[in-house]
């Protein structure tokens, strides 16, 4: 880990001493007030973060940080931007905040640009707080224009942690609160390397999957169902890219049904897959995408959908049952234009694109060929997974789904120790840098995993 010199500030203008002092006390206060989420309230011990420029972070203790979790996969690009920075800035200046009943420059700027950027005619926008609350009103529009209640989602896929969205999530957070009323319905996505299916090639598994599909809707009723919510290209639940075939089979299965097709856009969405938008990997385009994290690059919280035309025209002269205080908040949506103006003059979205295609994913496909524990990588621009498993031939996962493992957590450590920070979720690590990592900080990164997987593969059978 990279420690700075006891003379150097931090990039925030600390010194290490400051620093140090900032962090013991923010800790202390943290242990004393703060209650966490997704924790075991006293089974952990939180980093304290001191500062942030660019593609790194750095700790309590002054250690400079290769971020490469983009924090919760919403830095997209980087930290402390000047240009997103000085927009905020300029707008608390002119106008904090106003309720989202009054029109105002920066909401109606967001919503244009966004606009610009969704496939198809998906040209208007309800602002959320962020990607949870962005998934209820969408299912709360879906039901409302079909007049229809049930609503499918996949297995292996996260929505959210509000009461709807949670229980769309497809992974064992919902599990404490399901409690089977949502109306929410599972069913199994194409995943090749784990195959529900037993196919043995993407286009059997796009077949096969396409078929179960079809099958669950015609048991649950057809005309019962509202939507179906998929992850363009699902994130935290493993970065499983749909093969040829699998989006488009079910935009002609949700249009042969009546089912509105809601792309949740949260994670994948504004650069991290070397598209604006991942859906634009397919030539598909849903009813309704939702979206948060990278909008803002999460400077300051923002969600929202955007809406076709005919889900549009069912509250054009009904009133729509839902709002928030926030909607639209002039703070938000000031660092959501400084952000989609930035990543269109400075390149960031074919940035990601490239490097993940000449950096990022031949590296891992090297790394996977020097380490039995990686079972697979996969993904796409700056949104990769490796799979990591006890026995190749097996496919025993290197820890249980739904947990960890000693495996696990001491190879996340040998990152941490490295100088990076990865994102791991299960039996997974994902590559999920700032969009706008250069080539260099995107082989530091992959250095550092490099060689914290020499831990991993002594855990192999």
């Amino acid at each position: 880990m990279t420690t700075a010199p006891e003379i150097q500030t931090l990039p925030n203008g600390l010194t290490l001493e400051e620093a140090r002092a900032q962090a013991a006390r923010a800790y202390e206060l943290d242990r004393a007030h703060v209650f966490h989420s997704w924790s075991a309230q006293e089974e952990i011990t939180p980093m304290t973060v001191v500062a942030s420029e660019g593609s790194y972070i750095w700790d309590g203790d002054g250690n400079r940080l290769l971020d490469f979790a983009s924090q919760l996969v919403f830095t997209n690009i980087g930290h402390q931007h000047p240009k997103v920075v000085a927009a905020i800035q300029e707008q608390a200046a002119k106008l904090c905040t106003i309720a989202p009943q009054h029109a105002n420059d920066a909401r109606s700027e967001a919503a244009r640009l966004i606009s610009e950027h969704t496939p198809g005619e998906l040209n208007k926008v309800f602002f959320t707080n962020g990607g949870a609350d962005a998934n209820e009103h969408a299912v709360r529009m879906a039901r409302l224009h079909t007049g229809r209640y049930k609503v499918l989602t996949r297995y292996r896929s996260y929505h959210g942690g509000t009461d709807t969205a949670i229980n769309m999530t497809g992974d064992p957070r919902r599990w404490p609160n399901d409690y089977a009323s949502s109306g929410v319905v599972h069913f199994f996505g194409p995943f090749l390397y784990r195959t529900r299916f037993h196919a043995t090639t993407e286009a059997e598994e796009t077949a096969r999957a396409l078929e179960h599909l079809d099958e669950v809707i015609r048991l649950e009723g057809p005309s019962t169902i509202a939507a179906i919510v998929l992850e363009s290209i699902p994130g935290t639940a493993g970065i499983m890219v749909p093969p040829p075939g699998y989006m488009e089979g079910v935009r002609e299965i949700c249009d042969r049904y009546g089912i509105v097709f809601i792309a949740d856009e949260v994670m994948a969405g504004f650069g991290r897959t070397g598209k604006w938008f991942a859906i634009e990997h397919f030539d598909v385009t849903p009813d309704l995408i939702t979206f948060a994290k990278g909008v803002t690059s999460g400077y300051v919280p923002l969600g929202g959908v955007a809406i076709n035309p005919a889900i549009y025209e069912t509250f054009a002269h009904r009133a729509y049952p839902g709002g928030l205080t926030y909607s639209g908040h002039p703070l938000a949506c000031a660092a959501a234009v400084a952000t989609i103006n930035t990543m269109r003059d400075e390149g960031i979205v074919e940035n990601a694109a490239r490097v993940g295609e000449e950096v990022v994913g031949p590296t891992l496909a090297e790394i996977a060929g020097r380490h039995p524990s990686v079972g697979e990588v996969r993904g796409r621009g700056m949104f990769w997974a490796v799979e990591l498993v006890a026995n190749q031939e097996t496919k025993e996962p290197l820890a249980p789904y739904g947990g960890s493992s000693q495996a696990l957590n001491e190879t996340i450590a040998a990152c941490k120790r490295g100088g990076m920070i990865p994102f791991a979720n299960f039996n997974r690590i994902h590559v999920v840098p700032p969009c706008n990592v250069s080539e260099d900080e995107a082989r530091e990164g992959l250095a550092i995993l490099d060689e914290a997987l020499t831990v991993a593969d002594n855990y192999v059978k």
